[in-house]
């Protein structure tokens, strides 16, 4: 039965209605920008108020641009003008977002030099300015590829990397953080080798961070078998002791795909999906598997097989609460699609029908939910492209009364403030930073009550962090 499901819903793609098969209501995709400004490996995440921001590669360049409310902004160069970046469809620079604080990380190329190393920009303005480029890792005559970047609790940074001996062999996944916002970097941590073997050293990896457990997911290649690992850290990245499969496909490959995992924690569950060629051709699969377990539990293709399947690849997942959406790229009978599954509520299952939010020339693609809100990003190599659409759903059951998963509490007064200013939170306050205009930190406390007269006039950012949340205020100081 849910194979004539899923073959009446790609007979049917050749219009896309209004209404999704999982209650979704879509709107008209547009364009992110015009093919001047490039269209590989998009990557998309979300600011304070649930607006797309996003950051690809353009012929050696990292690239950001945002949605200001009515359109996206011209896209700007993240990167120095004289690095050349890393990047191609099927990898690129990475970003994150923790209310209006954004990152963008990006590995300068050539890749095989110890001297290019991984650097992160950040922005306390939802993206309006960029910091300077700081470098990420500190490994000598090694080297280095495939940047991953999540955040903390508190809004710092958090990066996973692949990491190389001196002869660019050996490959390994490190894991490295920062506390002073992007600054300054820890030493890395080893965070692979729990098979025995070394990881597949062309396929990029995913982190993830859930209070204080942190999972790099990655592909190995132990004897060849390139299944998908987790190693897992639950002192937020102090030490990585375990690691297990999150794939039990066992698929035999001697080249290297270049397909790696995504995968979002929720609980003690981190579901992991990622394409395997096991069945003869590349399938989209999802996993989930228990942490505190460190075992798989499930495991199961995305669609299945059907009528004019031929492949499915480079498969991304996002979740909001309960909320899940997991796309991938697929061929059906010669036409390229992109698929999605959503639920509104994980511990409920997937539909046996998905979505098909586009067709033709898609090459990758990312997800991102929140506010009742999925947004969905793909490469268009027929246009020159980034593609953007988005889809709106039901939130009665998600039991997500957040954005971006995080409780926002607090108030500020006055505002406008001349000499005193006033925080609010019911929770603890751990800390408290004023940006100005351009992203930098004129003030820091841990107060709640906070002396603003000597700052010039003008337009500030407050970002308050507690021990469950991360705030971005806006904040107007005026004279008396």
């Amino acid at each position: 039965m849910k194979k004539i499901a899923v073959l009446f819903a790609i007979i049917s793609i050749g219009f896309l209605t209004a209404n999704g098969q999982s209650g979704i209501t879509w709107s008209a995709p547009v364009n992110v920008a015009t093919s001047a400004s490039g269209n590989e490996h998009p990557r998309i995440v979300l600011d304070a108020l649930g607006r797309p921001l996003i950051t690809w590669h353009h012929t050696a360049r990292a690239m950001f641009c945002k949605w200001n409310g009515s359109s996206f902004t011209a896209p700007v160069l993240v990167n120095t003008a004289n690095m050349q970046v890393a990047g191609a469809s099927w990898m690129g620079p990475d970003i994150a977002s923790h209310g209006d604080t954004v990152y963008v990380a990006y590995k300068r190329m050539p890749e095989n030099s110890d001297t290019n190393h991984i650097y992160l920009v950040h922005s306390f303005n939802g993206g309006t300015t960029f910091s300077a480029p700081s470098q990420v890792d500190f490994i000598g005559s090694n080297f280095s590829r495939f940047p991953t970047v999540t955040t903390d609790n508190a809004g710092n940074p958090m990066l996973g990397f692949m990491k190389f001996d001196s002869n660019f062999a050996n490959a390994q996944w490190a894991f490295t953080k920062s506390s002073d916002y992007g600054s300054t970097f820890s030493t890395d941590v080893h965070s692979s080798g729990y098979s025995g073997g070394n990881v597949c050293d062309c396929c990029p990896g995913t982190i993830l961070n859930s209070g204080n457990t942190v999972a790099v997911l990655y592909r190995d290649a132990y004897n060849n078998i390139r299944d998908q690992w987790a190693a897992i850290s639950t002192n937020s990245g102090a030490t990585f002791p375990s690691g297990f499969t999150v794939d039990n496909t066992n698929w035999l490959l001697t080249s290297c795909p270049g397909s790696g995992p995504d995968g979002v924690i929720i609980g003690d569950t981190v579901i992991t999906v990622y394409m395997s060629g096991a069945s003869g051709t590349g399938m989209a699969y999802y996993s989930k598997s228990s942490i505190s377990g460190a075992a798989i539990g499930s495991n199961q293709q995305m669609t299945g097989s059907f009528a004019g399947l031929t492949t499915q690849n480079y498969p991304r997942i996002a979740n909001n609460g309960n909320a899940v959406a997991m796309t991938w790229k697929q061929a059906v009978s010669g036409v390229d699609q992109l698929g999605l599954l959503f639920t509104n509520n994980i511990n409920n299952g997937f539909p046996p029908l998905y979505d098909t939010v586009a067709i033709n020339n898609i090459t990758n693609a990312d997800v991102a939910i929140g506010n009742g809100v999925i947004h969905i990003v793909w490469e268009d190599d027929n246009a020159g492209v980034i593609k953007y659409r988005k889809g709106t759903f039901n939130t009665s059951t998600t039991a997500v009364p957040t954005i971006n998963g995080r409780r926002l509490a607090s108030t500020i007064y006055p505002n406008p403030a001349t000499d005193i200013l006033t925080i609010s939170n019911p929770n603890k306050i751990e800390n408290i930073r004023i940006m100005d205009a351009i992203g930098n930190c004129v003030l820091i406390s841990k107060d709640q009550v906070l002396s603003v007269k000597d700052l010039a006039d003008g337009i500030y950012m407050i970002q308050i962090v507690t021990q469950n949340s991360i705030e971005t205020k806006r904040l107007e100081k005026i004279s008396k």
